[in-house]
C-alpha cells in the first residue's frame, strides 16, 4: 500500500479526510481517503509509490490543518502472528533505505490507547534487530527517514516513513506541555503549543524578543497574557473580565475593561492574539482588519469550528482573512493537540 497516513484528533476524521482529498486533487495526485470516525488516523491510498512521493511533497505537513502527523506510508500487515511479529515486519522494510529513527505508535483513540503497552515492547525489540540487520543507524540519525509502525490491533499494523524536516517532531504528532501551577487556566497551553508548533525556532528566536508589544483580546483571566509575559513581552490585555493577579503584577501587563472585540490600539503592536468565542468567519474578518489596519506585524488566534462542515468552513474562513487582510502574509493553521472544536492560526506579514 501506499499513501500517506495522517493522525488526527479523534472525531476528526473525516476533516482531515477531506482536506486530503482536496488537496490531492489540486495537486493532480489520484487517490481516495480511507477513513472511520474515532479511530485517531486517515490513510490516503495513491496508486504507486511515485505518486505518494510527489502528494508527500505536495502537501507539507506544516500546511495540513487536520493533521497532527504526516507520514509517507509504503505497507500494510493485516493478521500477525502474535508470537512471530518480527518476521514479516523485516520482510516488508524497503529495499536500500536506512532509518535514522525509530517510533512504534497507536492512534491516540480510545481503541488505541491500550495498545501502548505492545507499542512499547516491541520497539524493544525491533530496534535491535533492525541494527542487527543494518537497516537502523546505531543512535538517532535527523538526516535519514524516520521509520514509523503504528499498531492498529495486535495483529494489524501501518509501516510508514517520515522526513524529519516535514514531520511533527513528537511521537503521536503531540507535545508533552506541563501545565505549571501558575498558569491562569489551561489554555495557556493552546498558545504554547501554537508557538512551538505553527512557528519555526528561527521565527520564535526573531518574532518573540523582549521588550515587544503584544494585545490579547479577550484576555480573562489570563493565561495567554501570561504566557506572553513569560517571553518578556508587554502586554495590553482587553476583556472586561478580571485577570489573575499574579499575571498582572509582572509588571509588564495593563488592563483594559473593553471589549476586545472592537478595541484596538492607538498605534501598531508587534503581536495580537485572541481566543475569543464568536462565530468563525466574524473572527477570521476581525482579524483581517488588524492587519488591514497595520494594528499588528504577527497573530495567534482561534477560528471555533461549527459541528459540521467543519473543513469546508476552515477552507472559506482562510480564505477570508488573508483576502480582507489585503498583504502578503504567511499563514499556518493547525488543531492543536490543546484545541478542541477549533483551529489555531498563526499569521505574520510577508517578507
Amino acid at each position: 500500500m501506499h499513501g500517506l497516513l495522517g493522525y488526527c484528533r479523534q472525531g476528526f476524521e473525516p476533516e482531515l479526510a477531506a482536506e486530503l482529498g482536496e488537496r490531492a486533487a489540486l495537486a493532480g495526485i489520484a487517490g481516495y481517503a480511507r477513513a472511520s470516525r474515532d479511530d485517531g488516523y486517515v490513510v490516503f491510498v495513491t496508486g504507486e509509490e511515485a505518486d505518494a512521493q510527489t502528494l508527500a511533497r505536495a502537501l507539507p505537513f506544516r500546511g495540513i490543518v487536520f493533521a497532527r502527523q504526516k507520514l509517507r506510508l509504503f505497507a500494510e500487515l493485516r493478521g500477525m502472528d502474535p508470537t512471530d511479529r518480527l518476521t514479516p515486519l523485516l520482510a516488508t522494510m524497503p529495499g536500500g533505505v536506512r532509518f535514522g529513527d525509530l517510533w512504534v505508535e497507536h492512534p491516540d483513540s480510545d481503541a488505541g490507547k491500550p495498545l501502548s503497552g505492545l507499542a512499547r515492547s516491541f520497539g524493544n525489540a525491533l530496534r535491535p534487530a533492525l541494527r542487527k540487520a543494518g537497516m537502523l543507524a546505531a543512535k538517532e540519525d535527523a538526516r535519514l527517514p524516520r521509520l514509523h509502525v503504528c499498531f492498529l490491533a495486535g495483529d494489524h499494523a501501518l509501516l510508514a516513513l517520515a522526513d524529519p524536516r516535514d514531520s511533527a517532531p513528537w511521537p503521536l504528532g503531540i507535545p508533552r506541555l506541563k501545565l505549571l501551577p501558575e498558569a491562569p487556566s489551561r489554555s495557556a497551553l493552546k498558545l504554547e503549543e501554537a508557538l512551538l508548533s505553527l512557528l519555526t525556532a528561527d521565527e520564535r528566536d526573531r518574532l518573540l524578543r523582549p521588550g515587544m508589544t503584544a494585545a490579547d483580546l479577550g484576555a480573562a483571566p489570563g493565561g495567554w497574557t501570561w504566557v506572553l509575559t513569560r517571553q518578556h513581552l508587554r502586554v495590553t490585555s482587553v476583556d472586561n473580565g478580571p485577570l489573575r493577579q499574579h499575571v498582572l503584577d509582572t509588571g509588564l501587563v495593563e488592563h483594559l475593561r473593553a471589549d476586545g472585540f472592537h478595541w484596538h490600539p492607538a498605534k501598531p503592536l508587534d503581536w495580537m492574539v485572541c481566543d475569543m468565542v464568536e462565530q468563525p468567519a466574524k473572527v477570521a474578518a476581525r482579524m483581517a482588519k488588524w492587519f488591514a489596519e497595520g494594528w499588528c506585524r504577527h497573530a495567534v488566534f482561534n477560528l471555533k469550528l461549527p459541528m459540521k462542515k467543519r473543513w469546508q468552513e476552515t477552507r472559506l474562513c482562510l480564505d477570508l482573512f488573508e483576502e480582507q487582510a489585503g498583504k502578503p502574509l504567511t499563514v499556518r493553521a493547525k488543531q492543536l493537540y490543546h484545541d478542541r472544536e477549533e483551529i489555531t492560526v498563526f499569521a505574520t506579514l510577508a517578507k
